[in-house]
């Protein structure tokens, strides 16, 4: 099955195997004494798999939870969710 046909879940678990496997290699460079730049490249892969993950899950849950809270009246818990994945972001 390609990535156009997967669900969020087989996308969201796929990102993180991605992580999982770049993460196993990281800690193989360090064990090895492997150059540091080269351990740099992996953890950033790392970083953007996870980056990747978190946009998807979050873009899901403005075009379905967020929507729902809308109808619903609960607007403002919406936000103050969604604001304080924002600042965690950008801290």
């Amino acid at each position: 099955m390609g990535t156009k046909n997967m669900n969020l879940k087989d996308k969201t678990l796929h990102r993180l195997k991605i992580a999982r496997g770049h993460l196993g290699k990281v800690i193989e460079m360090v064990e090895n004494d492997d150059y540091c730049i080269d351990i740099i490249h992996q953890s950033q892969a790392i970083q953007s798999a996870l980056r990747e993950m978190d946009n998807s899950i979050l873009e899901n849950h403005l075009q379905t939870c967020a929507v729902e809270h809308v109808k619903q009246g609960t607007t403002k818990e919406s936000v103050g969710e969604i604001m304080k994945v924002f600042k965690k972001a950008v801290a």
